[in-house]
């Protein structure tokens, strides 16, 4: 059986979705130590970890800002390899990692991104930044895609999608809610491909 790790920021929505799919999760690393998703991986018993952004971070300069996600990423990749982790799921992780850690964890590492992908991807595109620019361009169908982490920003193999029809009325926080509802759909369904070594 394949070890699997959670990597999570915020709330612990797909968190959940993977949790009430009964998928067996070995870890769960937050980059935010407020994360409620450390309480729902707490309640179910699940080993956690916290690898604190802001604490590598720092804003004073670019260059500043590359070394410091270069060590928190050498820190998430050194926790993986001591927990013996054999697939990464990025789930609401809002930190890019460096190339170093997929090329480590190459066709181990999943991510699933609120959109159809390529459509609406890459750097600046999260949370409700991606739902805003859909509606800008007016597109009659948007949704969720689980893909492979590369070292291009959401630009790896795309594992299952799920479309999502756009409303007429529709904000970009309704339209976050039934993507996030497919998301939560396909993230426990790529997962099981991934740990009965299905080929995608």
């Amino acid at each position: 059986m394949k070890k699997v790790a959670v990597l999570v920021s915020g709330g612990g929505t797909n968190l959940q979705a993977l949790i009430d799919a009964d998928i067996d999760i070995s870890l769960v690393i937050s980059s935010n130590p407020n994360a409620y998703a450390i309480v729902r991986a707490e309640n179910n018993k699940i080993k956690t970890e916290v690898v604190s952004w802001a604490e590598y971070k720092n804003i004073k300069s670019i260059k500043d800002v590359s070394v410091g996600r270069a060590r928190f990423s050498e820190f998430i990749l050194k926790t993986l390899r001591k927990n013996n982790i054999d697939l990464v799921v990025l789930a609401g992780f809002m930190i890019i990692l460096t190339p170093m850690i997929c090329k480590a964890y190459h066709n181990a590492m999943i991510n699933v991104h609120p959109s159809l992908l390529p459509s609406f991807a890459g750097k600046g595109f999260y949370g409700l930044k991606v739902h805003e620019a859909a509606l800008a361009r007016g597109v009659k169908l948007t949704g969720a895609t689980v893909h492979f982490v590369n070292e291009i920003c959401d630009g790896g193999k795309i594992i299952m999608q799920k479309a999502v029809e756009v409303k007429d009325g529709d904000t970009p926080e309704s339209l976050q809610k039934r993507v996030m509802e497919a998301e939560r759909e396909i993230l426990p369904e790529a997962v099981k491909l991934l740990i009965n070594g299905n080929k995608v």
